[in-house]
């Protein structure tokens, strides 16, 4: 019965992504902002409809789902028509070479990240569906915590945008980004941690794999972007001793963890290099079939 929920939820979040087929960059931005509220509006229904416990936390966490999705698209929407910096960034992002992705290639994109955002949304769901919806202590913990993250997100993201608007030529470096040059990534990483936190004590055997891969891939999906901006940022503003002074005593993501640096340009140039010489063995070993 479980798995006609998730069914569902798979549909609906496949909906609220949708966007990501005038861009794919969408699928993982505006589109999943959309996803993550309409599941926080599904769950609760779904709950209510089947008859399964809930109680005002689990509530909670899903009107905690509809601000957090609301307020993420509505941001990346502002700032896309607003700032031409960032115009810019999802342009190089979103066609590679100029060549268009491919539908199929799109289908896929919009499938697997459907699947994830029903897996980092389903334990809210599983404590009600497995009768552990009126235990209180536990999901409340996890609430605070996703409360932290969004208020941490929402103010990260207001503080960068007045201070780029003040120095475009510089990254943001006071408030919250004193303790971390990435504070809304750990936002977002803590308001996941929350979700996953508040149903430690209800999840029963393959529940567990489906609210552990979602959990993993969310903070890897951080990681990755907090990767790439490091990278960005070095190339952009390495040349400052500003820049350096600031990057190379500002932990990237977590606050008093002394990681300053996930990667380099120079790695990553001799990561390009190095597939680009492997496609070009590769297209040459095959001419030479021919």
């Amino acid at each position: 019965m479980a798995w006609l929920y998730l069914l569902i939820f798979f549909l609906v979040a496949a909906v609220g992504c949708c966007v990501g087929f005038k861009n794919f960059v969408y699928f993982l931005s505006v589109g999943y902002g959309f996803a993550v509220l309409l599941l926080g509006v599904a769950i609760p229904v779904a709950l209510i409809a089947g008859g399964y416990s809930w109680n005002w936390v689990t509530l909670l966490q899903c009107i905690l789902f509809v601000a957090y999705g609301a307020r993420l698209s509505l941001f990346l929407i502002f700032r896309e028509r607003k700032s031409k910096g960032y115009q810019k960034v999802m342009k190089s992002n979103s066609e590679s070479g100029g060549k268009k992705m491919p539908i199929f290639v799109k289908v896929i994109i919009w499938l697997s990240v459907s699947v994830l955002y029903v897996m980092q949304t389903c334990p809210v769901f599983y404590r009600g569906y497995n009768y552990q919806g009126y235990e209180v202590a536990l999901p409340l913990v996890g609430a605070l915590l996703s409360c932290c993250g969004l208020c941490l997100e929402a103010l990260s993201d207001r503080q960068k945008s007045a201070q780029k608007a003040k120095r475009p030529d510089m990254v943001a470096t006071e408030g919250l980004f004193k303790m971390s040059r990435c504070p809304n990534y750990f936002g977002e990483i803590l308001f996941w941690t929350g979700v996953f936190v508040g149903a430690l004590n209800a999840l029963k055997g393959g529940q567990w794999v489906l609210a552990i891969l979602g959990y993993i891939c969310i903070v890897y999906v951080m990681v990755d972007g907090a990767k790439r901006l490091d990278v960005r940022q070095q190339r952009n503003y390495g040349d400052k001793q500003e820049f350096r002074d600031y990057a190379d005593h500002t932990p990237i993501i977590l606050p008093l963890i002394p990681v300053y640096h996930l990667s380099t340009p120079e790695k990553e140039d001799a990561k390009k290099a190095a597939r680009d010489a492997k496609k070009a063995a590769k297209s040459g070993k095959d001419d030479a079939a021919e």
